[in-house]
């Protein structure tokens, strides 16, 4: 078994590569309205609820599909489908650029999973489970802590492949490092059940 910091890693790495998943209303008109209108290609690398709730089946709600990165018109994504278009006033639900309070490992582009959902121009690439939890890392609120939780318990992650990934792809840059560390060994280590 390997070892990172002294824990025993019993869960295998999880790759995922492609992705089907069952889209609950009114996601999959919204998205395949947004195809349609698309004047080119665009890609997004989603994050947060959308991913936590919708693809990872955590219990809670999100109307908005937040994404990190656009390859393509980010400008033409927040026209047709921001949280002040016509399409998201009409499905009740949209598409937002994540600001704010953010960190990533990262490698994370390299590990991104393609959602097979049969659409023609919007693509939506995913942050793998790892990824996705430290990605709550930095603001920590109380409702990232629940999809910790949730999504560690339901995929049954490994801690060490988490502190692993952290103490490689993000302690070496990251601000209040102490702070980070203190989250994960002291908060977060026990939503995991290794």
């Amino acid at each position: 078994m390997a070892s990172t910091n002294g824990l025993a890693s019993r869960a295998p790495t999880i790759r995922l590569v492609r992705m089907t998943c069952y889209l609950p209303p009114p996601w999959p008109k919204f998205l395949s309205e947004l195809d349609e209108r698309l004047s080119t290609p665009i890609e997004l690398h989603c994050v947060g609820g959308f991913v936590a709730t919708v693809v990872f089946g955590i219990p809670r709600s999100t109307a908005d599909l937040d994404y990190l990165t656009a390859i393509g018109s980010a400008e033409e994504i927040e026209s047709l489908a921001g949280p002040e278009s016509r399409l998201a006033k009409k499905h009740k639900v949209s598409v937002h650029r994540v600001g704010g309070i953010s960190d990533y490992p990262e490698d994370y582009g390299e590990r991104l999973v393609p959602l097979e959902l049969g659409l023609n121009k919007l693509h939506l690439k995913i942050l793998e489970p790892y990824d996705l939890l430290l990605s709550k890392l930095t603001r920590n609120s109380p409702k990232d802590r629940e999809d910790v939780k949730a999504i560690a318990r339901k995929l049954g992650l490994s801690f060490a492949e988490l502190l692993g990934r952290f103490e490689k792809e993000m302690k070496p840059w990251l601000p209040n490092v102490d702070r980070h560390q203190n989250t994960l060994t002291k908060v977060w280590r026990e939503y995991f059940q290794e």
